[in-house]
């Protein structure tokens, strides 16, 4: 790893660190500077960590924010690091007191940075601002206005698919944001960890927002931080190595963070209605790769037990999330969820 740094402003003159991942996007970096130039709040920096790109993304963003003044840190990944490890340098790198995880496919609007630090202000103990995202080919239509999660411990993109109502400017209080455009109180992260670094990739934004919540946190949806995203432009939504990821994943959230006085029994049901879930996958698609990473996230409890053992250390609130879990469904409804993502 090697590190850059141009067009610096002083820490205490920042509002924002905004955190970029990159891995080969280089036709996404081009209408997101422009969109970053373009900000009402301009007292931020661009940390821009590349996971090992060969397409001459770095150069671009190079000249490109010294053409449109963004001071810009770089953080040099000779390989693919994943999207977990990847952000904690970013934070690690930060120095604002509030920190953007920005996904490189994003178009945010003028206001969006601005909107972001508004409705961080807007409440005690308000630690992640959610954006609304919407669709990059369907611009109407809600991509995510935060987490969802329900008692079968499945995540998705909450009014995901959603006709968008530009006007909507009441905060909401949600589980968590979606990582591809969240605000954080820095010193929040830093404290609980950031985000788990064994996922990788997926679900690291849940499992990071259940930890806050759990500590005591919350998360507010500004409705008014608007981005435009292009959803799973990297490894696509069809992707086997997601859906491993995926599977493996959610095995590791639960175990680290439901409490105890759920986890037997939710936990049970939970485990009893994944495996039921998992069963249907493969019967209907033949769908190996999340039933391989179910029974890794199984193998790999051993590792992730003793991070059980922190965040419940630092548990304040056992009750911050339970409002925010919505109702099991049958495992043939849940696509259902995600049928916006199927019209391209």
């Amino acid at each position: 790893m090697t590190t850059s740094a141009s067009g610096r402003r002083q820490a205490a003159d920042l509002a924002a660190s905004i955190v970029v991942l990159n891995l080969n996007g280089r036709r996404h970096l081009s209408p997101l500077l422009a969109h970053l130039a373009q900000q009402t709040v301009r007292d931020f920096e661009l940390i821009f960590v590349d996971n090992g790109s060969s397409d001459g993304s770095i150069s671009l963003v190079e000249q490109g924010c010294t053409a449109y003044g963004i001071a810009l840190r770089i953080i040099r990944n000779a390989t693919n690091a994943g999207f977990a490890p990847a952000c904690n340098q970013g934070l690690a790198a930060a120095r604002a007191p509030w920190v953007a995880m920005l996904n490189n496919d994003t178009r945010p609007e003028r206001a969006w940075l601005e909107q972001l630090l508004a409705g961080a202000a807007a409440g005690p103990r308000v630690g992640m601002v959610a954006s609304k995202m919407l669709r990059f080919q369907h611009p109407d239509q809600i991509d995510s206005a935060g987490i969802a999660v329900d008692w079968a411990g499945i995540a998705w993109d909450w009014r995901g698919g959603e006709i968008d109502m530009p006007a909507e400017h009441a905060l909401v209080e949600v589980f968590g944001p979606c990582g591809g455009a969240a605000l954080y109180n820095r010193q929040m992260m830093l404290d609980l960890g950031g985000y788990d670094a064994d996922f990788f990739a997926y679900l690291e934004d849940v499992d990071f927002a259940w930890r806050a919540r759990l500590a005591g946190w919350r998360c507010l949806l500004q409705p008014q931080a608007r981005v435009l995203h292009a959803h799973s432009s990297t490894l696509g939504d069809a992707s086997p190595f997601k859906r491993y990821l995926l599977g493996r994943n959610k095995v590791w959230l639960l175990a680290k963070n439901l409490p105890d006085a759920d986890l037997w029994q939710e936990g049970s049901l939970m485990a009893i209605y994944d495996a039921l879930a998992a069963g249907y996958g493969f019967v209907q698609r033949g769908d190996l790769a999340s039933l391989r990473g179910r029974l890794a996230g199984i193998g790999g409890l051993a590792r992730i037990w003793p991070k059980r053992k922190i965040v419940q250390a630092q548990t304040v609130d056992v009750d911050n999330w339970r409002q925010f879990m919505a109702p099991r469904v049958p495992p043939w409804q849940v696509p259902t969820r995600y049928a916006h993502l199927a019209e391209g």
